[in-house]
């Protein structure tokens, strides 16, 4: 039996990722400080642009927890087919 490889991820994608990210955040921000809005408009605005941010980065955080426990669940369900297979012995007779 093989064991499944893990995915990894490139630099490019991770660069492409933060650059993308602070894009956006840069975007969300200036339109937050240059709106032509009442302060307690921009106000509002600027402490839903941090609950956005915050709840991507938890979302992201709770994606990763949740495929790296299933990663390691089938690790084990491997490991033990693998010991299961190299235990038994075909034709070893049956009493």
């Amino acid at each position: 039996m093989s064991t499944p490889t893990s995915v990894r991820n490139t630099t490019a994608f991770y660069a492409q990722a933060g650059i993308s990210f602070a894009v956006a955040l840069s975007a969300m921000l200036f339109a937050v400080l240059y709106v032509p809005v009442d302060p307690w408009v921009r106000a509002f605005f600027a402490v839903t642009t941090l609950y956005l941010t915050t709840s991507a980065f938890t979302l992201a955080k709770v994606i990763r927890d949740a495929h790296e426990t299933q990663a390691v669940s089938a690790r084990l369900d491997q490991a033990r087919v693998d010991k299961i297979l190299a235990e038994h012995d075909p034709f070893r007779a049956v009493s």
